[in-house]
């Protein structure tokens, strides 16, 4: 199906349809990228359980920087898909051309940066001892691979916001596929341990943001950017940044957020923190399909808010959200009849009996709000496809600062729960965030695109 077909769709077609078309490239696409993340974690816990805590430790630091290239890249999907809605593709082309030029400065600027306070940024969050010298191993690798990673982000918000969910999904494959080869390679036959995981991460994607370079400047991509006489247009860069800082600020905000949730957690001990991290993994596998629709309904309210359709935007939204109900419910039913096995499969190191009791524990209550993480993303949906960044981004940090960090200090200090009080906190503040984002929605303002 070509780009002018889909933006037809999009705007004309069946809403199931629509949604199932677009978002199920989308989640093949996010179940690759958090393969990246597992396949790590699965040769990283091999070696041991400290090892496996350290890549989860440093993780929020590494995706504080990397939240701005999501922003961006968010902003790009919701503008881009509004010019295509409008059938504005002149305009489109000069907008992904600054979008480009922006994104790559910014992640040259936080590569170097990021880099160098490094050290600095674990020894704050309290990391001593062997998890403070792996984390920091690792986390200078993945700085590395930013501009590479800013580059994909471009890349997939200028295909999907034409309604093409199915390259960078085909793109992400390879090199995932690369990452998998090359991750046992480096790990054990060439013995860099940890630091292997990194580089083998590194190369993959140098890999795949090379080759979809490559590919959007073919004549198939209609909004290819064109950097022949380049000069920054200070209109448009403020446009992005208008609709990107929110999410960007919401992104980061959630970053710093679980930099402080990390160090709650890393003072109930180094088992804890392995069970966190091991427990997220398993539930960001499950919740795919759910991302899926989310950023799939991004392109939908985007290109129909261009051609003012709102009937159409309220129904895409309504269908969404009774999709994800209804696949959060059965994973969370499949999450708590086979915790154990699932557990177990993940966590290769059994120098640790903890871990696993833990993460059973952990993974009981934030099963139960697999629905409502659900909700989440098809509001976030919502909200950025219509450019209304400033809701989703009040729901990235409410849920964060406002609500989970304030019962996880309540339970801490006021109980004697435990890490229990981290695991309840954690599915109640997704119910509560929830109520907010859909009360938004009953009010109307999102509609001011």
């Amino acid at each position: 199906m070509n780009k002018q077909n889909k933006t037809e769709m999009i705007l004309k077609g069946s809403i199931y349809k629509v949604l199932i078309t677009l978002s199920i490239p989308i989640m093949i696409n996010s179940l690759i990228q958090t393969l990246y993340n597992l396949v790590d974690g699965l040769y990283v816990s091999m070696i041991s359980s400290v090892h496996f805590a350290a890549t989860a430790f440093v993780w929020p630091v590494n995706f504080l920087f990397i939240s701005l290239g999501i922003g961006l890249s968010i902003a790009g999907t919701s503008l881009l898909s509004q010019l295509i809605g409008g059938d504005k593709i002149k305009e489109a082309k000069e907008y992904s051309t600054q979008l480009m030029a922006v994104t790559l400065l910014a992640s040259i600027v936080f590569t170097i940066m990021g880099y160098i306070i490094s050290p600095t940024i674990i020894r704050l969050m309290g990391a001593t001892g062997d998890l403070a010298e792996l984390g920091n191993i690792y986390l200078r690798i993945t700085f590395l691979d930013m501009p590479f990673m800013f580059l994909f982000f471009n890349i997939n918000s200028m295909m999907n916001a034409q309604g093409d969910t199915i390259t960078p999904t085909v793109l992400s494959g390879i090199s995932a596929i690369i990452n998998v080869i090359l991750d046992p390679i480096f790990i054990f036959t060439f013995d860099m341990g940890i630091a292997g995981a990194a580089w083998a991460t590194l190369i993959s994607r140098a890999i795949l943001a090379v080759v979809g370079f490559m590919m959007l400047f073919s004549e198939k991509n209609k909004i290819r950017p064109n950097f022949r006489g380049f000069k920054f247009n200070g209109e448009i860069i403020k446009e992005i940044v208008t609709v990107g800082l929110p999410s960007t600020i919401g992104q980061s905000g959630a970053s710093l957020g679980f930099i402080v949730l990390n160090g709650f957690i890393g003072s109930y001990g180094t088992a804890t923190i392995a069970a966190y991290a091991m427990v997220n993994r398993i539930t960001s596998l499950v919740m795919q399909p759910a991302m899926g629709l989310g950023s799939a309904l991004t392109a939908i309210v985007g290109q129909n808010m261009g051609a003012n359709q709102i009937d159409r935007v309220k129904e895409a939204f309504h269908k969404a959200l009774k999709l994800t109900i209804i696949i959060g419910s059965v994973g969370c039913i499949l999450l708590i009849v086979f915790d154990n096995p699932i557990i177990n499969f993940f966590m290769q190191s059994k120098d640790d009996p903890s871990v696993i009791e833990l993460s059973l524990t952990y993974l009981f209550y934030i099963s139960l709000s697999m629905p409502l993480m659900g909700i989440f993303s098809v509001l976030q949906g919502l909200f950025q496809g219509s450019g209304n960044t400033k809701y989703s981004m009040a729901m990235e940090v409410g849920r964060l600062w406002f609500v989970r960090l304030p019962m996880i200090l309540i339970f801490k200090h006021l109980t004697n729960w435990g890490s229990s009080g981290i695991w309840f906190s954690m599915s109640f503040s997704n119910l509560i965030v929830c109520l907010y984002g859909y009360w938004i929605y009953r009010g109307n303002g999102w509609q001011k695109g």
